[in-house]
């Protein structure tokens, strides 16, 4: 799918797809006693992304929000944890991390019928494309370092220090989220099976390097989850927290580092690209730029990690096929997601046999 294809798909908000309407009124008055300055009227439109979580926009005359939810229907245990969300996103806030203001969150269902918290819209520009189209090399150049300067910033921030040190369990982080995600995989029957998801199944807890760290990892850290300054290399407000956790900082910076081994169609991936001519580093280059600020010597086992996160990443989209069979998906665009799923998990497979 080329970059005006997944823009034209995923960009903007409009009108509220079947399934997904609430009572706006309904809102309208939980707003205005728990969000501090609100005043309507409120206008709702929702955003065509959110493959997991619905996400709408809440326009009023001084401003506009963007609320996440709980998608209606039957949920998968552990899935869709809104809150998880809210609290990571009102800690890394204070803790200078560039992220959306959370203003409030509402764990009462017969609000809208589902969980929902609300936070700032931020305004700015966002890249479908993780070539970043439209910037000359030099400045993409400049937009790469600061994904990589921000990713890193995240990974240096003390859990305890920002009270999430509960935020999860800390130490074996790829033994569970083997275990996590290969049981999501296996209880979703309904979104079939695959020979090389089932290959990875066993494959990768037998092949897991020695040693163990322990940071806040964003889980889904790539260019189209960020929103940048409309001029300027930076980056005003990383989202989407859905799978974030306590984590191996490897893990979360390898399942970014994917752009380079997933071809264009997939989402997030560049392969075969003419990095020399866009001006975006090699990955040899990206890896030594972030060793360098975490204070690293390389990184080994870079195939494990890589054909682990690949797993990850097509454990969700079977998660995402699963609820378009159920009719629960968030996106009338998961489709377009599906359709990869066999090829991401041959490439995950033949990257374990490297």
């Amino acid at each position: 799918m080329s970059s005006t294809d997944r823009e034209q798909r995923f960009a903007g908000s409009g009108a509220i797809r079947d399934g997904h309407g609430f009572d706006a009124a309904r809102l309208t008055e939980w707003l205005e006693q728990n969000v501090a300055d609100f005043a309507g009227p409120l206008t709702v439109e929702q955003f065509k992304g959110g493959q997991s979580n619905p996400t709408y926009k809440l326009i009023t005359p001084a401003r506009s929000y963007v609320m996440r939810r709980k998608p209606p229907g039957q949920l998968l245990k552990g899935a869709h944890a809104i809150e998880r969300e809210y609290r990571v996103i009102r800690a890394l806030g204070a803790a200078g991390f560039p992220v959306a203001k959370a203003y409030a969150l509402c764990e009462d269902a017969d609000v809208i019928g589902t969980a929902f918290y609300v936070m700032d819209m931020v305004e700015g520009r966002i890249f479908w494309d993780s070539t970043l189209p439209g910037l000359d090399p030099a400045d993409r150049a400049r937009h790469f370092d600061a994904m990589n300067a921000t990713i890193a910033q995240l990974h240096a921030i003390d859990p305890v220090a920002a009270d999430l040190a509960d935020y999860g369990r800390p130490g074996n982080y790829f033994s569970r989220q083997i275990t996590r995600w290969s049981g999501q995989y296996a209880q979703d029957v309904e979104a079939g099976r695959l020979d090389d998801m089932d290959w990875l199944a066993e494959w990768l807890p037998a092949h897991i390097p020695p040693g163990d760290e322990s940071a806040v990892v964003h889980g889904d850290f790539r260019a189209d989850n960020m929103i940048w300054h409309a001029t300027e290399p930076r980056i005003l407000a990383v989202l989407d927290w859905e799978l974030s956790t306590l984590g191996h900082p490897l893990g979360d910076f390898t399942y970014h580092l994917m752009m380079y081994h997933l071809p264009p169609h997939i989402i997030g991936g560049f392969k075969g690209a003419d990095l020399g001519a866009l001006g975006i580093p090699t990955e040899a280059d990206y890896v030594a730029a972030y060793c360098q600020r975490t204070g690293r010597d390389g990184i080994d086992n870079l195939n494990f990690y890589l054909a682990f996160n690949m797993f990850r990443f097509a454990a969700i989209i079977h998660g995402i096929k699963g609820r378009m069979v159920r009719g629960t998906a968030s996106s009338p665009e998961a489709a377009s997601l599906v359709t990869v799923l066999p090829e991401l998990a041959a490439i995950a497979r033949a990257m374990a046999n490297r």
